[in-house]
């Protein structure tokens, strides 16, 4: 056989076995069905995993944050402001306020009381601590004002998880004296420790919280992010008020475990420059007086 010959004979037996090759990986075998059965079942295991932590891996991977924007644009503007009068036209039958601290800096109390004719504020959070050692430098005005206006007014400490949990809750204590008629304290945590284990933060917010409702006589109030409070805090600290913050667009309504809910870090509200966070309390301002301390 010559040479011409043997490729041409080579190239028929070639192209015959690469038709048997695609004929054969068009046919379904059993080995196949099992191999993309594997893969199917893997894929839905990967996405039922994702799912059930969409949470964590959403605050590991920084897509949900409590960082202020201090400016936005006019489109910016307009987005936030369809998500808010959407969720107020929601919640007609709820009571609305909000939360400040020094970041937003002087504020017309005045104006706040008498220039929000969309949703009218009922009740306030005022930053007064951060830590071991921090006194918000706006607390004793904000408290001060907010009180004259007839708000219905509570303190809030920001916790910082690598410092002494009895040295800032005493830090609090010093700061805030409360009186018939306000709401009881609350503790802010949403930020993971640098310098100690996550079962350390617990232990120290509980000696927070125990040592502070036992000068005041009342149990204080939880405030932290969604995803912080279902990922790290809810097995622990069950049967406290929760002030829970989710600023998701598909959030439209608040659920009914949370007792008050912080749905934008976006409002404009007058007499105050900036953005503000605003917050829907879980029933009607009959049940909000129930939660004052008597």
């Amino acid at each position: 056989m010559d040479n011409r010959q043997y490729k041409k004979n080579y190239n028929k037996a070639s192209k015959k076995a690469k038709a048997i090759y695609r004929e054969d990986n068009r046919k379904v075998t059993p080995g196949k069905i099992l191999k993309y059965s594997f893969l199917v079942l893997l894929l839905s295991f990967v996405v039922a995993i994702g799912y059930q932590y969409r949470h964590g891996f959403l605050y590991y991977l920084g897509f949900k944050s409590n960082k202020r924007i201090e400016k936005l644009t006019k489109e910016e503007r307009k987005i936030a402001d369809l998500r808010i009068y959407e969720i107020v036209s929601r919640h007609k039958d709820k009571v609305f306020g909000f939360d400040v601290s020094e970041y937003q800096g002087d504020i017309d109390w005045g104006k706040v009381k008498e220039g929000n004719e969309d949703f009218a504020m009922k009740f306030v959070f005022v930053r007064a601590t951060a830590g071991k050692d921090k006194s918000d430098k706006q607390f004793k005005d904000n408290w001060k004002q907010s009180g004259k206006k007839g708000f219905i007014r509570g303190a809030y400490h920001y916790y910082r998880p690598n410092e002494n949990s009895i040295k800032q809750a005493d830090n609090f204590i010093k700061t805030v004296s409360l009186k018939k008629g306000d709401l009881p304290p609350v503790l802010d945590i949403e930020k993971i420790p640098s310098k100690q284990s996550m079962d350390s933060l617990k232990t120290g917010l509980k000696r927070w919280l125990d040592r502070v409702e036992t000068h005041y006589g009342v149990k204080p109030i939880i405030y932290s992010g969604e995803s912080f409070y279902t990922d790290f805090l809810k097995k622990e600290f069950e049967g406290y008020t929760l002030w829970i913050a989710n600023y998701s667009f598909f959030e439209e309504e608040i659920r009914k475990e949370w007792h008050f809910w912080q749905f934008t870090d976006k409002a404009a509200i007058e007499g105050i420059d900036g953005n503000v966070d605003v917050n829907i309390y879980n029933g009607d301002i009959t049940a909000l007086h129930t939660m004052k301390l008597q």
